[in-house]
């Protein structure tokens, strides 16, 4: 294994040569990230497989509702040259569709099921993409969306309760006092046999 920095720049050799780069980012000593066109991210993951990044190590999205754009991110390790790579492109958001990477990363199918789940993003190619993973019996839009209101849904789902206010505040000198007696009377009580 050669020094970071130099494993940086044959990361970024590899992908000038065959891709047209919007940005690059080296975000770390071990990390760097790209920006391309929707259209080459498929052939880039390809690429990058081939020389030696074999883990998928996770694959999301972030929401930029201002732009109308959805952001994936793919994150992929190189063990051998110790750097994590992330590829990175906008797509639409009001029809956002992403063709999916399981031929090339087989592990992608339940990353790819969660970002729809999360995100609304359609992954043609993935034939379980709709299938709920974690958010059982889900019907609003997408909650990692940024137009997605948790608090009108809460009280769309979920019968209103009211809670005392049966607390006091203390001073940061007396929560840690209060604490520390707190511990030493539960010990107490345990070393008695009792309950407290």
């Amino acid at each position: 294994m050669t020094n970071s920095m130099s494993n940086i720049e044959f990361s970024k050799n590899l992908i000038n040569q065959s891709f047209k780069i919007l940005e690059t980012d080296v975000i770390s000593q071990y990390q760097v990230s790209f920006v391309v066109e929707q259209t080459d991210v498929v052939q880039m993951l390809v690429t990058l497989k081939n020389n030696g990044w074999k883990q998928m190590s996770y694959l999301t999205a972030v929401d930029w509702p201002d732009e109308n754009k959805f952001e994936i991110v793919y994150i992929l390790m190189n063990w051998e040259r110790a750097v994590h790579v992330q590829v990175r492109s906008k797509i639409d958001r009001e029809n956002p569709v992403m063709p999916s990477i399981i031929n090339v990363y087989p592990g992608a199918k339940y990353y790819e099921r969660e970002c729809h789940e999360f995100f609304g993003i359609k992954f043609p190619g993935n034939p379980d993409y709709e299938k709920q993973l974690i958010l059982e019996m889900w019907d609003d839009i997408p909650p990692l969306r940024k137009d997605f209101d948790p608090n009108a849904y809460s009280n769309k789902k979920f019968t209103r309760r009211e809670y005392n206010a049966d607390y006091k505040v203390l001073s940061e000198e007396n929560k840690n006092k209060e604490k520390r007696e707190d511990r030493k009377a539960r010990a107490q009580s345990l070393k008695g046999g009792g309950n407290v």
